[in-house]
C-alpha cells in the first residue's frame, strides 16, 4: 500500500484522530479539577510543567506533547484535504438535479466544523496557554486566569467558546464512527454500536468541557 493511496490517507486520518481525541478527553479531565477549588487546579497545571522531571528538563514533556499534537493536526488536516480534492475529481461532471445526499449534519459540516475547530484553538492557546488574550494573563495563576476568561460580562468569549465545543462535539461523533469503519469494522451491529458509543463519546466531552465555563458563569466557580 502506497503511503499517498487513499487507504493509506484514511488510516492516517483514524489514527491522527483517535490520538486527538485521547488528549482531549486527558486534557477534559483536567479541567474539572477546577471544581476541587483554586489550589489544587493551580497545582495541576504546575505539575503539567514538571512531567518528566528529572528525567527530563522542566517542561520539555509539554513540548514534545504539543510537537506530537501539532504533527497529529497537520497529518489530519492534510489527509482530509486530499481525500476531499480525489472525492470531488471522482464525481467531476455536476448535474442539474442531483439527489440529494443522505447524510448526518456532522457529515455534511465536517469541514467547516474542522475550520471552527482549528481557529478555536487558536484563540484558546492565545487566551488562556500564553495569556496573550485573558485579562489576567498570569502564567502561575491559571485558576484566576480561567475565572477572569469566563466572568458574566465577557458572555461573547462564552458563547464563542460553547459554540465551538458544539463544534468539536459534531466533529468527534461523526470522526469516531468513521475511523472505526476505516479501520475494519463493517457489520450491521457494530456499525450500531459504534454509532451509539460516538455520540456517547461525543456528549460526554461536549458536557465536560461546557460545565466549565457555565460554572464560572453563574457563580458556582468564583
Amino acid at each position: 500500500m502506497r503511503a499517498g493511496s487513499s487507504v493509506g490517507l484514511k488510516i492516517l486520518m483514524a489514527t491522527t484522530g483517535i490520538l486527538l481525541i485521547l488528549f482531549l478527553y486527558a486534557h477534559m479531565a483536567g479541567n474539572l479539577k477546577i471544581f476541587f477549588g483554586a489550589t489544587p487546579f493551580d497545582h495541576y497545571a504546575h505539575w503539567l510543567r514538571t512531567i518528566g522531571e528529572p528525567l527530563l528538563p522542566g517542561q520539555w514533556y509539554l513540548w514534545i506533547q504539543r510537537t506530537v499534537l501539532t504533527v497529529a493536526v497537520i497529518g489530519h488536516i492534510v489527509s482530509a484535504a486530499i481525500l476531499a480534492r480525489r472525492a470531488r475529481r471522482a464525481r467531476p461532471v455536476r448535474y442539474e438535479h442531483r439527489p440529494k445526499v443522505q447524510g448526518s449534519y456532522a457529515a455534511r459540516t465536517m469541514r467547516w466544523g474542522g475550520v471552527i475547530v482549528v481557529l478555536f484553538v487558536i484563540f484558546h492557546i492565545l487566551d488562556l496557554s500564553t495569556g496573550t488574550l485573558n485579562p489576567v494573563g498570569a502564567p502561575g495563576r491559571p485558576y484566576a486566569n480561567v475565572v477572569a476568561d469566563f466572568a458574566p460580562h465577557r458572555w461573547y468569549v462564552t458563547l464563542f467558546y460553547a459554540l465551538s465545543i458544539v463544534a468539536v462535539g459534531f466533529h468527534l461523533r461523526h470522526g469516531i464512527f468513521s475511523a472505526v469503519r476505516t479501520l475494519g469494522q463493517r457489520t450491521a451491529r457494530g456499525e450500531r454500536i459504534a454509532r451509539a458509543t460516538a455520540l456517547v463519546l461525543s456528549v460526554v466531552l461536549v458536557v465536560g468541557f461546557l460545565s466549565v465555563p457555565f460554572a464560572v458563569i453563574t457563580g458556582l466557580v468564583n
